[in-house]
């Protein structure tokens, strides 16, 4: 007999396009065999295969969320630092990491992030550091895009004698003697380097383990690893062997390419990714995969790193963009001609014009290339991205008021006018899939999708002040963007991305309201379930993904009091992992056909959203 079950009382996201909701869902051995409104049909499913039925007591019922932009080992290498994003000066980052340091003694290195640079007014040295603690102390800013170490930190790497990267940065001073900072490539190819190695392999893959977790708690049931590398790759791949040759979340990934003075050497290495793909594609490893690759057309606006068409207003010139039409065009082909997907990074205007002509002149429209942040850019971009059928990939997490504050000193008002333009790009045909770029940012995307939805600050809710609200998403834009628009960006639609007959049943059991406003109620804290039940259980066909209620008296199929509007379930039947729970871990209620009878089967399953739940919600 094949595993049966039927899902009722829950309000279910059935189509991506109209954010119809149905009433209930029944699945087949990991895949959806109906989803609709005909309660009778659902109940002869059920009890023609004795299925086991849950009443998820009104709750909203989403497709697994698709990260479309993270980095797995950084956020689980992220989670075992000290977070400094809470320092508002020089003087709280010190007292932060020397606290910390008299704590932990006997860690070899001293770990921070979350650093931003309005922390230390824009200037950083080793010497601010040198006398906290005699350990290495590296220091990750908020946006990875540079590090701040101190002098044996700086010892460790032996960096004195090196030139910069192409593409990077050492700060060094007037005696040409590294300061301390390492921004763009000099970060990426120097200092996570040396820290990836000087890990132990157990260590990494306890990392990417975590994040995975952390990942999977959230609601997420597959991302988009930008930027992998040997090191991230082989830590996944003894992560599977370990976990029985599945994980929790399918992963499809972007091999990274660094730029180097040499276009043989930069094609060797899009030959590199071409070899991994033929080894692991979608068809033949669908937990994890090579999809494409990566490149970095330009750094961050916060530190004048971006490439933009017109210089920055503090008097900095626009920062020049780290590959050259031809060079990129380059790679672009190869990776094209092979069947690869191109990301690339582009935040600034300048670099978002390079990226989408690179990938208009040298790459095929249906490959579904991508474009990832475009922070800042001009009018005509969006037809543009449409017209070369590029995916633009977008992180709302980024678009906080609360962090951007330096932009209009920086760009001026006027061009402030252009930033996080997703409802032009979605409206010019051009696909928008929504992600986190953790560990950059948060990665709850419920929250996420709070700032996506009302342009206003996650981190200040009681702060009005919003960004460009005339780009604001529904909130049924939104959620399709997570959850479709990611699995389209990657050629994954097909089998998951959204509730639909033959597709698997990945999805999430929400408590949220379909309302953007309430989203700023779910914390962080109250997204994160249980860690010792937050994983699918062995021999569970239920993988609830946290804490669970469950009656046999239909008396008690009542609405749970919550005071959160997280994820409260998420499923991803076909996947499994191994964790230590108690056997029950369902959310909601549930009854066999068999034993509790075609009447009781139905119980509270008419519910069907009013008008004012269909409705999509206006921005404010």
């Amino acid at each position: 007999m094949p595993d049966s079950l039927l899902f009722v009382n829950g309000r279910f996201y059935a189509d991506e396009h109209d954010g119809h909701f149905a009433k209930c869902m029944f699945v087949v051995d990991g895949s959806i065999t109906y989803i609709g409104d005909d309660i009778q049909h659902a109940r002869a499913l059920a009890a023609e295969n004795n299925a086991t039925v849950h009443h998820l007591d009104g709750n909203y019922v989403l497709p697994g969320f698709i990260d479309g932009h993270a980095h797995t080992l950084l956020l689980g290498q992220k989670l075992q630092k000290l977070d400094l994003e809470h320092c508002k000066d020089v003087g709280d980052v010190r007292s932060a990491i020397q606290a910390y340091a008299q704590t932990h003694p006997n860690i070899p290195r001293i770990m921070c992030s979350g650093w931003m640079e309005h922390m230390t007014e824009g200037n950083v040295t080793a010497g601010m550091l040198d006398d906290l603690d005699p350990r290495p102390i590296f220091i990750d800013s908020r946006d990875l895009h540079s590090s701040w170490c101190n002098t044996p930190a700086m010892k460790e790497m032996e960096v004195y004698s090196l030139p910069d990267p192409v593409g990077g940065k050492i700060y060094r001073d007037a005696d040409g003697v590294p300061t301390g900072l390492f921004s763009e490539a000099a970060c990426v190819f120097l200092v996570w380097p040396h820290l990836a190695k000087a890990a132990s392999p157990r260590d990494r893959i306890e990392a990417v383990r975590r994040a995975i977790h952390d990942m999977n708690a959230s609601g997420c049931t597959g991302l988009i690893d930008m930027a992998m590398d040997e090191i991230s790759w082989d830590a996944l791949q003894q992560l599977r062997r370990e976990e029985g040759g599945q994980l929790p979340v399918h992963i499809a990934a972007h091999w990274f390419i660094k730029p180097t003075d040499s276009t043989p050497d930069d094609l060797a290495q899009v030959d590199k990714a071409i070899e991994l793909q033929k080894q692991f594609s979608q068809e033949t490893s669908p937990e994890l995969w090579v999809t494409g690759i990566k490149l970095m057309c330009d750094g961050v606006i916060d530190s004048c790193t971006a490439a933009l068409l017109e210089p920055y207003t503090t008097g900095h010139d626009s920062a020049p963009v780290i590959w050259s039409l031809d060079a990129l065009g380059a790679v672009v082909q190869k990776a094209d001609r092979a069947g690869l997907q191109c990301a690339l990074h582009a935040i600034g205007d300048g670099a978002v014009k390079l990226a989408i002509d690179s990938l208009s002149r040298f790459g095929t429209p249906g490959h579904r290339h991508r474009i990832e942040h475009l922070e800042l850019t001009s009018s005509g971009d969006g037809a543009r991205l449409a017209a070369a059928g590029i995916t633009a990939s977008v992180q709302p997490a980024h678009a906080d008021p609360s962090l951007l504050k330096e932009w209009p000193k920086l760009l001026g008002e006027d061009r402030c006018k252009r930033a996080f333009a997703y409802r032009e790009f979605l409206d010019a045909g051009a696909n928008l899939a929504i992600g986190s770029d953790t560990p950059t940012a948060p990665h709850r995307t419920l929250q996420n999708l709070y700032v996506a939805t009302t342009r206003r600050s996650l981190r200040e809710p009681e702060n009005a002040q919003t960004v460009n609200p005339e780009f604001a998403l529904s909130l049924s834009q939104a959620v399709s963007s997570a959850t479709y628009g990611s699995a389209y960006s990657c050629f994954a639609e097909s089998w998951t991305g959204s509730l639909a007959v033959s597709k698997k049943a990945n999805f999430v059991v929400t408590t949220m309201e379909w309302d953007p406003l309430s989203l700023v109620r779910a914390q962080p804290s109250l997204f994160i379930p249980n860690p010792l039940d937050s994983l699918t259980i062995p021999g569970n066909k239920t993988p609830w993904r946290k804490r669970s209620r469950s009656s046999s008296d239909p008396k008690e199929n009542k609405r749970a009091r919550r005071d959160d509007s997280g994820p409260q379930a998420s499923f991803d039947l076909p996947l499994r992992i191994s964790q230590k729970t108690p056997a029950n871990n369902g959310h909601s209620n549930t009854s066999t056909a068999a034993n509790k009878g075609a009447e009781e089967m139905g119980s509270g399953s008419d519910a069907r959203p009013g008008p004012s739940d269909m409705e999509t919600p206006k921005m404010p």
